[in-house]
């Protein structure tokens, strides 16, 4: 037994034989050099290279470097049991002291034969011989002890001719059991191939995840990166910001401490002459003799303190100066404060916009939904305003009164955004609506109903834009100075905003809504083009689609 044990240790897991020329992977497994060599091979095209044993992934073809321990043991395993180790397969049941390979399987006996046994083995019917198998006693019914010929259709299961004829399932619909296994390949064909459609899609599911895992922590990387980088600049701003305040409110302490000074220095010289003038007097009120005060000259030391009180104004009340400003500082703290809110305001719409979603929606654009004075590029991309009529079909789906088109692409959940770019038109519209939307009459104008949310501008509006939804319009104050906007939708949160893409990125606009639909991006253009994108590419793309639509603008 222990030997067995040994030897199933020693069998590579592919070929079920003891190694030949071992070779380990990295994750510990061991196969034969020509057998995970075969394997490998066939993991060329996937990219991913993965252990037949563990599945674990290598990024690059394993080295298989030569497990020179293993092979020794494998060695010394097979130079004490030479004999032993010849013998493939299933050995003689007679052979009992030196086993050797059984050619043939005895159902009756319930034996297995080597060459010399089969010789002197019985020739009687009774006897039935077949390949060598180690499951005899499974062939055999195990009520009557009689070989297994016919399966039972109603019961599932493998059944003698006495169970036919007299047993259980006498009078059961029954089937030979080669027609029988040969149903159950075709069922388990079926399933097999089932299956193969489903690890298949699973592992492609798998690759998609995977790839899906990879881009978000890129992405995530991406942002953290320019979070990161947007905080530092604000914290870098408001830090330069907090110098200046500082560094002004110092030179407005030390110019108004200077200027108090001066004014504090002749109070107090004004202060001492008073003082003096107070004790000249009192001693001439102290004095007894009439004609010593009265003939004292009456100067400026006796002149009426009212007559002085002009000499206030030099100060004014409370200590204030008209020097320093005629005031305590108040108006200018709040000065300071006012520039500050400002400033800090300043840095706030200098951010640029961030934009959170499964990242750029690829819009295309449903041409049954294309009025007939538009023309639709190939890509699916471009809504082009000219004067042949396409002549498309009539459908319930296609505007009528308004050069307008949908996108194929419906929302009803999440986060997406897409750009827009005009080019050369006269008056254009684009926004988000449901798919109930009218296609004929005024009703079907986007904007004009409360089925659509619409940005619009163009050379009519001088570049002024303004949104409206159901009729309402709200000009927007910014002079628009870019042909580029993005529009960006949160479904569940029931926002449908618009932006300027201008650097930094401006905020137009946010309509607030409950959706009850799934929405559907629109265009609308009167004269030049629209171009609809969810990434730069069709962006970069645009100038080469603008030259061969450039006969059809006005």
């Amino acid at each position: 037994m222990a030997s067995a044990g040994l030897r199933k240790e020693l069998e590579c897991s592919i070929c079920l034989t003891l190694y030949t020329d071992p070779v380990p992977l990295r994750c510990g497994h061991n196969f034969c050099r020509v057998c995970i060599d075969q394997v490998l091979n066939t993991q060329d095209g996937s990219g991913v290279y993965s252990c037949p044993e563990c599945r674990e992934e290598f990024q690059e073809r394993p080295a298989l470097k030569r497990n020179i321990t293993l092979c020794n043991v494998v060695e010394n395993f097979l130079s004490t049991r030479p004999h032993q180790e010849e013998i493939t397969g299933i050995c003689c049941t007679y052979c009992m002291d030196s086993p050797a390979p059984a050619v043939r399987s005895c159902l009756h006996c319930e034996a297995s034969l080597c060459d010399n046994h089969l010789r002197a083995h019985s020739k009687g019917p009774e006897h039935v011989l077949t390949d060598p198998t180690i499951s005899l006693r499974n062939r055999k019914c195990s009520v009557h002890k009689e070989l297994l010929k016919y399966y039972c259709t109603e019961d599932t299961a493998c059944i003698c001719v006495s169970c036919t004829l007299a047993g259980q399932h006498r009078g059961h619909r029954v089937e030979m059991l080669d027609e029988a296994s040969e149903k159950k390949k075709k069922k388990l064909r079926n399933v097999l191939n089932k299956l193969i459609t489903k690890r298949k899609k699973t592992e492609e599911r798998v690759q998609s995840l995977k790839e899906h895992k990879r881009k978000t922590q890129k992405n995530i990387s991406g942002e953290t990166k320019r979070v990161t980088a947007l905080f530092i600049d604000i914290r870098r701003r408001v830090d330069d910001l907090e110098k200046r305040v500082l560094s002004e409110i110092s030179r407005r302490e030390e110019k108004m401490s200077l200027s108090l000074s001066d004014v504090i220095q002749n109070l107090e010289i004004k202060k001492d002459e008073l003082s003096r003038k107070m004790r000249h007097i009192e001693e001439l009120c102290n004095m007894t003799d009439p004609l010593t005060v009265l003939q004292e000259p009456d100067s400026g030391d006796l002149c009426d303190p009212e007559e002085e009180e002009g000499d206030e104004d030099t100060w004014g009340h409370d200590g204030g100066d008209k020097d320093t400003g005629g005031h305590d500082g108040g108006d200018q703290g709040r000065e300071l404060i006012s520039h500050i809110s400002h400033t800090l305001s300043d840095i706030i719409r200098g951010i640029n916009v961030t934009f959170y979603g499964e990242g750029p929606a690829d819009i295309v654009l449903d041409v049954n939904t294309a009025a007939n004075n538009l023309l639709i590029s190939d890509d699916l991309k471009t809504a082009t305003w000219t004067l042949i009529t396409q002549n498309f079909a009539e459908t319930e789906k296609r505007f009528q009164s308004y050069s307008q088109v949908m996108s194929n692409n419906e929302f009803s959940c999440g986060r997406h955004y897409w750009d827009v770019e005009i080019s050369g038109s006269q008056c254009w519209r684009v926004g988000m609506c449901y798919p109930s939307i009218d296609r004929c009459g005024p009703q079907s104008f986007i904007g004009d109903n409360n089925k659509s949310w619409c940005l619009y501008g163009g050379l009519a509006y001088n570049n002024q834009c303004s949104v409206k939804y159901y009729g309402k319009t709200f000009q927007l104050p910014h002079q628009i100075s870019s042909d580029r906007f993005r529009i960006y939708l949160d479904y569940e949160a029931g926002q449908l905003s618009f932006y300027e893409l201008c650097d930094p990125i401006r905020h137009l606009h946010t309509f607030t809504a409950a959706f009850s639909e799934p929405l559907h991006a629109v265009l609308c253009v009167f004269g030049g083009c629209l171009d609809i994108s969810g990434g730069s590419t069709a962006v970069r793309n645009h100038q080469a689609r603008k030259k061969s639509t450039q006969r059809f603008r006005i």
